[in-house]
């Protein structure tokens, strides 16, 4: 009820505004005739003065007098017209009246009932928090909510940070995981967990905070897959090709044959053997030393001119040269890390072109597409 009477006051006022010019027009105005007419009375009778005064002529006085009649009659017949056309213009103004206050509302209520939907109960934010159903945003919003109330609920803190990663939201993540850890202490998932929030944040650099949060993971478990292949890329991008050839052999024997990051682990196996030995250029879509040292010496802003510049650069390198998974993935995320969807949605169709979604690379641009929230569209059909 209270949704209708909001509507019904809004389209009173807003027919009030469009009425308020017409019912002004609608008002008659003075004829400029009729003030002539009164102007050639008052001439005629300072004439019939100045007659009796002697000052005029009778001859003289009666031209003047026929002069001032005859002007005085046709403003007369000027002054009837106007009047006669007043009427009709007062019904055009009580149609337009007329239409603003019945058909307008009618119209809008017509458009409402057909494309609305008034059926549906009125939900309140209140009501929404309290039973969200399946609306992420909302469940998120819950917790928020939860949260700002109680800032030392720890499980809170660690229940939302991987819901934050998954959407995008990853300065949020890294403050999330950091409330968590503060609170409820690390362990092999919560510091693998901030630790990849680090890299995202860095656009895909295993920065040295990331390396010491990665550390702590393996020492609390040290079979952590995650952990070991962040720890083995952040080598491969210092240019240690051998420590993280080493590295990543390590992490593909002590994976099951069916892990979903075997592939990837693999591709960086047959990069690092191919590469000649010594320190080299960098692999493409990987940043080199200095790059990360200057990262890390950077205020935020900075960094992040310094990132969409390494983004950008690794678009053109995959341009050239497709096939590199590791390069669509970090490319996909960073674009999700610097709130570029539907470049990051461009750039998992330009992926998959390479990596058709029947085979295993493709599965797994499409599975990360999935934990970033990016729709696929027919490519995941």
């Amino acid at each position: 009820m209270l949704f209708w009477i909001l509507v019904a006051l809004l389209t009173a006022a807003v027919a009030a505004v469009l009425l308020l010019p017409l019912m002004r027009a609608a008002e008659p105005l003075p004829s400029r005739h009729s003030h002539d007419i009164e102007v050639y009375r008052d001439q005629l009778g300072e004439l019939a003065r100045d007659r009796e005064a002697g000052l005029i002529g009778s001859e003289e006085a009666e031209l003047a007098r026929a002069e001032i009649a005859r002007r005085m009659l046709a403003a007369s017949a000027a002054d009837q017209a106007v009047a006669e056309r007043t009427p009709k213009r007062l019904l055009s103004n009580r149609l337009a009246q007329a239409f603003i206050f019945l058909c307008l509302p009618a119209v809008g209520l017509c458009l409402y009932l057909t494309t609305g939907s008034p059926g549906v109960p009125a939900q309140p934010l209140a009501a929404r928090l309290a039973d969200p159903g399946d609306d992420v945003n909302i469940l998120i919003a819950k917790a928020e909510n939860h949260l700002a109330l109680n800032p030392q609920d720890g499980a809170g803190w660690d229940l939302l940070a991987p819901i934050y990663m998954r959407h995008g939201r990853v300065d949020d993540a890294v403050a999330a995981y950091d409330r968590a850890i503060r609170l409820l202490g690390p362990t092999p998932a919560r510091m693998g967990g901030y630790a990849e929030a680090l890299v995202a944040q860095a656009g895909g650099l295993v920065t040295s905070e990331a390396q010491n949060a990665l550390q702590k993971a393996l020492a609390l478990d040290p079979d952590d897959p995650r952990s070991a292949f962040y720890l083995a890329l952040g080598l491969k991008q210092e240019g240690k090709h051998t420590e993280a050839l080493a590295a990543f052999r390590k992490l593909a024997e002590s994976s099951p044959a069916d892990a979903p990051w075997l592939s990837l682990v693999n591709q960086h196996i047959a990069e690092l053997a191919a590469a000649p030995a010594g320190p080299g250029p960098a692999a493409p879509g990987n940043p080199a030393p200095g790059d990360i040292a200057a990262a890390e010496q950077m205020n935020a802003g900075d960094r992040q001119a310094m990132i969409r510049g390494m983004v950008d650069s690794l678009a053109s390198r995959l341009k050239e040269d497709p096939a590199n998974l590791e390069g669509w993935m970090r490319l996909i995320r960073s674009y999700v890390v610097l709130d570029q969807r539907d470049r990051a949605k461009i750039a998992l169709h330009d992926g998959l072109r390479a990596f058709p979604e029947t085979g295993e690379q493709g599965k797994q641009l499409l599975a990360l597409a999935r934990e970033l929230g990016i729709d696929a569209g027919g490519e995941a059909e």
